[in-house]
């Protein structure tokens, strides 16, 4: 692994892996995003469900790791349990799987001197095991990640209201309008770090205005978006809303 935090595509469909390897820094916040992850430590596996607000990552949980981040109701499948059950929580994987199992999976990365490429080797044979997740729900996800309405979205998979809410609870953690605000959100973050004026990200994003967003942020964040960017690295210039770089973001 690296110095300090990298991230790549995996072999896993629509995964990514990342790594942290580097000193304890301040705690930073991982806001919502659609995910889980399953995530190494030494001696440690566990499972970090999807969330409905902001994380906060301390310096204890700092150490160094290495980590798969699968995408929008893709983890399910392969984890064997429903996303709402891990909702908003971190929890040990011999509290899923079977302890001996997880013992031999843990000391067995433990030992292998490149743990993201055993982890993510874990994950391609678990999913081979256990197939591939619900296409229906992956649609589902891909679609909201574009920015399409759930109603358009429900019809387009050919689910009722109710239907697309229970079926989006066992797949993502929460209902079909929470992933679409989570995913909007996300949009939105990505073209302010990029340099778009918060206006027009909120607008590009999907957003009413750029009132919405900062809503948005608040209720998901528990921050004002400048209050964020300025804890993950990026900070306003003074006469303009759009955000400057202010050094490295390490998220975990």
């Amino acid at each position: 692994m690296g110095y300090g935090y990298e991230e790549w595509a995996s072999q896993f469909d629509g995964a990514v892996v990342w790594t942290w390897d580097g000193p304890a820094g301040p705690a930073r916040p991982v806001l919502p995003d659609g995910c889980m992850d399953l995530i190494w430590t030494p001696g440690r596996l566990r499972v970090a469900g999807p969330d409905t607000h902001a994380f906060e990552v301390t310096a204890a949980e700092r150490g160094r790791c290495a980590a798969i981040r699968f995408a929008p109701g893709t983890a399910p499948a392969l984890l064997g349990v429903p996303a709402d059950e891990l909702r908003d929580r971190r929890v040990a994987l011999d509290d899923l799987w079977p302890g001996a199992e997880v013992r031999r999976l843990t000391e067995h990365i433990d030992q292998d001197p490149d743990p993201a490429a055993a982890l993510e080797r874990l994950a391609l044979r678990r999913a081979a095991d256990t197939g591939p997740p619900d296409p229906l729900t992956v649609s589902v996800a891909a679609q909201l990640g574009r920015g399409r309405s759930v109603a358009a979205t429900a019809r387009s998979v050919g689910l009722g209201a109710r239907q697309l809410h229970r079926r989006s609870l066992a797949a993502f953690g929460y209902g079909p309008k929470t992933l679409a605000r989570v995913l909007r959100l996300q949009r939105a973050l990505a073209l302010v770090r990029a340099g778009t004026p918060y206006a027009e990200a909120a607008h590009t994003a999907g957003c009413t205005d750029q009132a919405h967003l900062a809503r948005e942020v608040r209720n998901l964040a528990g921050t004002t978006l400048g209050g964020y960017l300025a804890r993950t690295g990026y900070e306003a210039s003074a006469n303009s809303d759009t955000p400057q770089p202010s050094g490295s973001s390490t998220t975990a």
